[in-house]
């Protein structure tokens, strides 16, 4: 059972700005596009979103995904840098974008990660399936495992670079996910988004994605390009601590593609804000009653860093409450949940979590386990 503690001040110094009776978010910009939506990175809150859940053909931007089954071989230390990729005809045979290794060399992995990311080479994306899985078709099984780990439940891949074939499908909210794990998942290796150029083989090309030129706060992540997808692009932005995501499906052309994800994220930065609500160990409630312990009392803190996105101004108008286990027992374990945080806007939730023991706490002896059992006893009777 739980008690409920109205938790009055809780975030008078959490966000900056200046707060406002009401708070109104003007409506969402209207895209020329199939499918988008904006996500706060930190949060997961979805800001704005229009055909999310459609399943649509990704091209290029599948390369997410082998970009991400590579970091996270790297992360884990199955690979390295440095080893050297054979490459297969299969890979040099591949038409489209290419990173233009040659069939019968060897090519450091870091190098074939660049070609995907930057270059979107097809070639590259092929060699580095065969590579980590054997064959690109036993990659992809890898892929869709991988998928369902991140929570894509609508997305269907059949080749390592988004070739288009029947039924390799994703969708914006799924893509909005991929995007979130590869940056929080592998910082060290998420730089490469934003690199401008990639030379190799003595040819030098650009990143596609022409936000990295126009905003200097953008620093990724991939475009994507067929006739039956369009033009899509998965970008992400960081301004005053804040990053967000935009995915955009479905454009009709380059310059297309990069506008509306410029809406997007000019919309999020200018009427969200992300802030850091507590640091994990940080105490929310203190000196919760402990009964049958060898101390009386235990303070609950937060599990983990907590951050909220909330429109602007808005910070005087979230009401939080903390509750609390009505009888919480020893023995207790470190960080033992024992309570909740929630905080809502206008009603709406925006968190629901856990909060725990900041120590463990022992079982006391026979005789203040007895004491402990009558006091519940009469106060169960009498509360």
């Amino acid at each position: 059972m739980l008690r409920k503690i109205l938790s009055v001040g809780l975030f008078l110094v959490l966000f900056t700005g200046v707060a406002h009776a009401r708070v109104l978010i003007p409506a969402p910009p209207e895209l020329s596009a199939s499918a988008w939506i904006l996500m706060d990175a930190n949060t997961g809150k979805v800001l704005v979103e229009q055909n999310a859940d459609q399943q649509l053909p990704p091209a290029s931007l599948t390369k997410m995904m082998t970009s991400y089954i590579v970091a996270s071989e790297l992360h884990n230390g199955k690979v390295k840098e440095q080893d050297l990729v054979p490459i297969s005809v299969t890979a040099w045979e591949m038409g489209g974008s290419k990173m233009f290794v040659r069939e019968g060399t060897q090519v450091p992995l870091i190098d074939l990660l660049r070609g995907v990311v930057i270059q979107s080479g097809n070639d590259a994306s092929v060699a580095l399936a065969e590579y980590l899985a054997g064959s690109e078709g036993a990659f992809a099984d890898v892929m869709n495992q991988q998928a369902k780990l991140l929570g894509m439940e609508n997305s269907t891949f059949y080749n390592a670079t988004g070739w288009p074939i029947d039924g390799h499908l994703t969708t914006a909210r799924d893509l909005s996910l991929l995007a979130r794990a590869l940056i929080q998942d592998f910082p060290e290796h998420y730089d490469i988004y934003a690199e401008k150029y990639f030379e190799y083989n003595g040819i030098k090309q650009p990143n596609r994605n022409r936000l990295l030129w126009r905003d200097s706060s953008v620093d990724g992540l991939k475009t994507g390009h067929t006739e039956e997808a369009g033009y899509c692009l998965v970008s992400s932005a960081v301004r005053n601590g804040m990053r967000l995501i935009a995915v955009v499906m479905g454009t009709s052309s380059e310059e297309a593609r990069a506008r509306e994800s410029q809406k997007l994220l000019a919309f999020g930065f200018r009427y969200y804000e992300t802030g850091k609500v507590y640091a994990k160990g940080d105490v929310l409630q203190e000196n919760a009653r402990v009964w049958y312990g060898v101390e009386d009392s235990v303070n609950l803190v937060a599990p983990e860093d907590i951050y909220l996105t909330i429109p602007r101004g808005s910070k005087d108008q979230l009401e939080a409450k903390i509750l609390v286990d009505e009888a919480i027992e020893a023995p207790l374990s470190d960080s033992q949940p024992l309570g909740r945080l929630t905080v809502s806007f206008e009603g709406e939730p925006l968190l629901d979590m856990s909060l725990v023991a900041d120590h463990a706490i022992e079982e006391a002896g026979m005789f203040s386990r007895l004491w402990d059992a009558i006091s519940l006893f009469f106060k169960g009777l009498f509360s």
